[in-house]
This record gives structure tokens, sequence and C-alpha cells, in this order.
């Protein structure tokens, strides 16, 4: 067992949550309290009613995630929202939230743990929101059929490509999430293949005018990673149970 202020202060602390510049609204760190001590941790990369519920059945005192309760002007706790902060606080949980300090760690991260699922030797950050790069870009030497490939089985599902760019990957940059918006900055550094989540329509165009070959292997299966890393490590840390609560959105 571990003090839940134990393992938070753990949290904060190995993962810069005061450091890091995030999406205005979106809030880093403990988002509802709860009981303590913690024998159990779920990991989920969504705080929807669903991973809620899963925490509760399986027994966690704490549900850390990448996409937590609170984004953009505040919400009253109406509908939806009053639902799951009620299914939180019935079962006693405790909720912490990992957005942007989550994708950018160099070890626990999305981007770092995506590029070494791939057997990739990261080269340095990529990309450019205000002053976080929450990137990771590599030297690859695959055909882009066979990149493919090993995206697809390191995410368990089907990715959508645009072939914009050459059959033969050499410079990678990864984004996971919703990168799509970094088409432009991937060409620009001289990359020619994007690696993310998902992305609008006008991408497609994008990724032609720019000769970019993009690939979209899921916003939620490119964010699956980092919570599962933080998981094990808590784990290690304090000796407690972990367990992935898994609610894939397709998407």
């Amino acid at each position: 067992m571990a003090d839940l202020s134990d393992i938070v202060e753990h949290l904060e602390m190995t993962l810069r949550v005061s450091e890091i510049e995030d999406y205005p609204g979106a809030f880093n760190g403990l988002q509802v309290d709860g009981r303590s001590p913690v024998d159990k941790v779920c990991v989920a990369t969504d705080a929807c009613l669903a991973t809620i519920e899963g925490t509760a059945s399986a027994g966690g005192q704490l549900l850390v995630v990448h996409h937590g309760l609170f984004w953009g002007d505040p919400l009253p706790l109406v509908g939806r929202s009053y639902r799951r902060v009620r299914a939180l606080i019935a079962a006693d949980i405790a909720l912490y939230s990992a957005h942007l300090p989550l994708d950018i760690h160099p070890v626990l991260g999305n981007n770092a743990l995506l590029a070494r699922q791939l057997r990739l030797s990261i080269e340095g950050r990529f990309g450019l929101w205000k002053t976080v790069e929450p990137g990771v870009w590599a030297v690859v030497d695959r055909p882009l059929n066979d990149f493919v490939s090993d995206v697809e089985q390191v995410c368990e599902g089907s990715a959508l490509v645009l072939r914009g760019g050459p059959p033969h990957v050499r410079r990678v940059a990864i984004v996971t999430g919703g990168g799509g918006s970094m088409i432009q900055q991937a060409h620009a550094g001289g990359f020619d293949t994007l690696l993310t989540g998902e992305g609008g329509h006008h991408t497609y165009h994008e990724a032609m005018e720019y000769g970019m070959n993009v690939i979209y292997a899921g916003h939620y299966a490119t964010e699956t990673l980092g919570v599962k890393a933080v998981g094990e490590s808590l784990a290690d840390r304090f000796g407690v149970e972990w367990e992935f609560i898994d609610h894939p959105t397709g998407m």
C-alpha cells in the first residue's frame, strides 16, 4: 500500500506537471481526491464513465489517465459531467491526469515509447506548440508498406495511410494523438513521413501537396503506451498492483 499523497507527489515530480504548458483549460495533476492508502492503481487513456466504472469493478483506488475530465471553460456538474464525478465519488476513486507532460516524457511518454516499440532510435524532438515540442523524430530505412505493417502491429489495428510521399521511409516524425495539424511542420523539417493518431479531412490535400506520407494509426491506439508505463512504474516504486482499463474508441 502507498499513501495517495506520496503517489501524487512522485507523479508530479517525475512528469514535471507544473513546468509544462498545456492547452488552455487542460488541468494536469490530481483532478478528484479519493481514499488512501492505495493498493491498486488503474490506468486508462480516457477518463470516461466506462473506465471509471471499470476501475471500480477492478477494485482500484486511483485512476491515472491521459485525457482527464477538464478541458476548456469550466462546465457545470450536470449530465455526463455529473455522472462521471458521481461514479468517482461513489466508489471513492481518485483521478489523476497527465496530458502533454505524459506525451513528452523521455521514458514514460507516448511518443518515445511508440518510437521504441517500432525499433527506432530517437534522434530528437519534433513539432512545436507554444514552448512545447510534443513529438520525436527518427531516421528510418524501410519501405513504407513494411513500416505501416510495423505500426499496425504495435498499435493493434489498421492504419489510414495518406501516400503523398516516397515509397521508402527515410525520416519519420512521430506525434501521438491529434497530430494531423503538424504536416506542414513535418515538411518544413525535412521529413518524408508523419506518424500520428488522427487528422481532419483537409489534411489529405496537405499531404499530397507537401509530398508527405501521413500515417493515421488512431488517436486512442497511439496513446495507450504512456499510461501503461506509468502503471508499471508505480507498481515498481510503491509495490502496488496495477491494471490497464482498455476502452478503445476506434478513433
